[in-house]
C-alpha cells in the first residue's frame, strides 16, 4: 500500500475553503451584541439581512461571494497539477501565492480599492492558470 503524502497546495485548498467564512465574519463583524431592531445580525433571515449592509460590510458579503466563485478553478488546478505531477514546489509556491493574492483581494475588496482589488483578482487568475499548466510537458 502506498501513502501519499498532503501537500503544502492541499493545505492550500483548505485554506482557501475557509476564506468565505471569514469574508462572512467580517461581514456581520459588531452585531451580534445587537438586536434586529437595531441593525444587529439577523440570524432568522441572515441573506435579507446581508441584503441591506452597505459600505464594508456590503463589500465583504460579495468578496465572499466572488471567494466561493475562485475556489473550483483553483481546486481543480490544483488537483490537475498534482495528478500531472508537476514540481511539487512549483505548485506548492503558487497555491500559496494565490492564497495570499486572495486574503489582499478581500482586504482591497472590504477597503474599497477598486484599481487594485480587480488587478489582484486578474493576478489570481494568471496564478491559477500556472497552476493548472504547471503539469504540462
Amino acid at each position: 500500500m502506498t501513502f501519499n503524502h498532503f501537500t503544502w497546495a492541499y493545505g492550500c485548498l483548505l485554506l482557501a475553503a475557509l476564506l468565505p467564512v471569514v469574508c462572512a465574519g467580517i461581514s456581520k463583524y459588531g452585531t451580534f451584541g445587537k438586536s434586529r431592531q437595531q441593525g444587529g445580525y439577523d440570524n432568522h433571515n441572515p441573506r435579507a439581512w446581508l441584503a441591506l449592509q452597505t459600505d464594508w460590510r456590503a463589500r465583504a458579503n460579495s468578496a465572499q461571494a466572488n471567494t466561493h466563485e475562485a475556489l473550483p478553478f483553483f481546486f481543480a488546478a490544483v488537483i490537475v497539477a498534482h495528478q500531472l505531477q508537476a514540481s511539487q514546489p512549483l505548485v506548492d509556491a503558487l497555491a500559496v501565492a494565490f492564497l495570499v493574492l486572495r486574503a489582499g483581494y478581500i482586504l482591497a475588496y472590504v477597503s474599497d480599492k477598486a484599481n487594485l482589488r480587480s488587478a489582484i483578482w486578474a493576478l489570481g487568475l494568471l496564478v491559477n492558470i500556472a497552476i493548472l499548466f504547471a503539469g504540462f510537458r
